[in-house]
């Protein structure tokens, strides 16, 4: 019975592949993975009459500081402005995405477009740019009929309010200062030396942030732009 029925071949055995290993982050940055990601501090303050945005100006990839006059805040409408951390270009094309989408909301509407409507546009346009996303964290700040506000978005267009907020690699040295100070009864003054006291507190231990601020005002009588150089 041993030699009973057609005798099966041997199958032959599947040689195994090893599996490859994780790498740590600074492996894969080394390979070039991160090493150009730039840095950056930026933050966001809301005070009695308005809000104020505010980010440093270098522009590094990896090691190299590209640019020491980088521009980080940009207007959009009379009443709001935007801030960012990331890619540069990124923030470009999205800074001016939202102020096309925003006159065309004014002439279709006959009236200016809220904060929260123009955080939620800029909050779908991210969403929807998902599977190729615009790499930047953002800030937008204004004033309309319901007050000052701020919201943050991340990569995603995930929307967050917030009284005040930081974002980019020297977020965690700017939030502490801002955390220690703040109080929403603050004037314009105290909210920028607030803002200027958290950014020079990143820039010290940040590598990535440094060569100046550039501020963006937004009270009552309209967007005041301003800008200081270490």
């Amino acid at each position: 019975m041993e030699n009973y029925g057609p005798q099966l071949s041997q199958i032959p055995q599947i040689p195994q592949m090893p599996m490859p290993q994780g790498q740590s982050q600074q492996e894969q940055a080394q390979q070039g993975g991160y090493a150009w990601m730039p840095g950056a501090t930026t933050v966001g303050v809301v005070f009695s009459d308005g809000v104020i945005l505010a980010a440093e100006k270098r522009v590094t990839y990896g090691y190299f500081i590209m640019s020491k006059g980088g521009k980080k805040v940009f207007k959009v409408t009379e009443r709001i402005g935007v801030a960012c951390a990331g890619l540069v270009g990124d923030m470009q094309i999205l800074a001016k995405e939202m102020e096309a989408q925003a006159n065309l909301y004014s002439m279709d509407t006959g009236r200016q477009i809220s904060v929260r409507a123009a955080s939620k546009l800029m909050a779908n346009v991210l969403f929807n740019r998902r599977y190729a996303p615009l790499i930047t964290q953002t800030i937008v700040g204004g004033l309309d009929e319901e007050g000052p506000s701020l919201f943050v978005l991340d990569v995603l267009g995930s929307l967050i309010p917030d009284k005040y907020a930081a974002v980019g690699s020297g977020t965690e040295l700017a939030i502490g200062v801002i955390e220690e100070g703040y109080k929403e009864d603050m004037n314009a003054k105290e909210a920028k030396e607030l803002v200027t006291r958290s950014i020079k507190s990143a820039i010290s231990r940040d590598s990535m942030s440094g060569d100046g601020i550039d501020f963006l005002i937004i009270t009552k009588e309209g967007i005041t732009e301003d800008s200081i150089k270490f």
